[in-house]
């Protein structure tokens, strides 16, 4: 299938300084948290600093921290976010205002020292027509993937980590109509749409005691009950799939949703792996699939750190399992 998405560097014109707390703890790294066209910084266990602005990962020479540093500099930026980081909990993740997600693994989990990952959210709001006049796709494809939303489709977009699948869905929901409600649910909320009405739900991790957890299945319940036109969950990682497969065939068509998968044709076994979490057998996952899934928009990394769009599938039966079809 000749198909193509490239996703644009962040930059550019419209491009503007990232939000980042003022809190002294940050310092030593805002200027990569600041960048626009940084969507990841890394600490290692050797106390290297790495980013990456949308062309692969790259070393930052000159910038190192000895391990009591970088264990003090784990520990404040998780605090940042309101959870705590210690040899009792020795991972934590936490998202700060405005959409940036922290990572942090103490050693000796990190076997070789403390480990820091963040996740940087972009500065604009992305746009289907932008995407477009940068090369994305033709025009034909854009009118392809817009037809998807105008249809009130219920699209599921995969891809690996990193690979984009926020960005185009966010782009894809910019297009819904705006009389239509959409509820998003997330495990943190990174969808920043284009649209006048849109509630945005987010998962709650369990506190130091280990209570108070709200995980996306029960936020999928509770979005049941708030009238969605178009009912999204950021991504599928478990039992929740169940779920989200049951509301979008009763009736929630325009819904959307995502799922890690390396290809178009591991999509099928990923499903199965999360519908056995919820207790589905392969059949029940296959028919549910089908009856509730138009389309399967799989987006991917390469090794030159491009993004492209690599497939449009339907999901059909094959026999009683789940296979793909590429539409045409």
């Amino acid at each position: 299938m000749s198909l193509s998405f490239v996703a644009a560097p962040r930059g550019g014109a419209s491009a503007h300084p990232r939000s980042v707390p003022r809190h002294p703890v940050v310092e030593t790294l805002r200027p990569y948290l600041a960048d626009p066209d940084v969507t990841d910084v890394f600490v290692n266990g050797d106390g290297a600093l790495f980013i990456d602005r949308g062309r692969g990962i790259a070393r930052i020479d000159g910038w190192s921290v000895d391990a009591a540093a970088a264990r003090d500099l784990a520990v404040g930026l998780i605090a940042l976010g309101g959870r705590h980081l210690d040899d009792a909990t020795p991972c934590a993740d936490v998202r700060w205002d405005g959409g940036i997600r922290v990572h942090a693994v103490l050693p000796p989990i990190a076997c070789a020292g403390t480990t820091i990952s963040i996740r940087l959210p972009g500065t604009g709001v992305p746009d289907l027509d932008d995407l477009g006049r940068r090369g994305a796709f033709d025009a034909a494809t854009g009118d392809r993937l817009a037809g998807l939303v105008a249809g009130r489709e219920n699209v599921l977009v995969t891809g690996a980590t990193g690979a984009g699948k926020t960005t185009l869905l966010a782009a894809l929901l910019g297009r819904v109509p705006p009389h239509e409600r959409i509820v998003t649910i997330e495990d943190v909320a990174e969808l920043r749409i284009a649209h006048p009405h849109h509630v945005r739900l987010e998962a709650r991790q369990a506190n130091l005691e280990g209570v108070g957890a709200i995980p996306l299945g029960r936020l999928l319940r509770e979005a049941l009950r708030m009238r969605p036109d178009r009912l999204v969950v950021g991504e599928c990682r478990g039992e929740e799939v169940r779920e989200l497969l049951t509301a979008l065939n009763t009736g929630h068509d325009g819904g959307a949703g995502t799922v890690h998968a390396s290809g178009l044709d591991e999509v099928p076994a990923r499903l199965e792996a999360l519908g056995a979490l919820a207790g589905m057998d392969d059949r029940a996952l296959a028919r549910q699939v089908v009856s509730a899934i138009g389309a399967v928009v799989h987006i991917e990394r390469g090794a030159d750190g491009i993004r492209r769009v690599t497939g449009i599938a339907r999901p059909v039966l094959d026999g009683d399992r789940l296979g793909m079809r590429v539409r045409s």
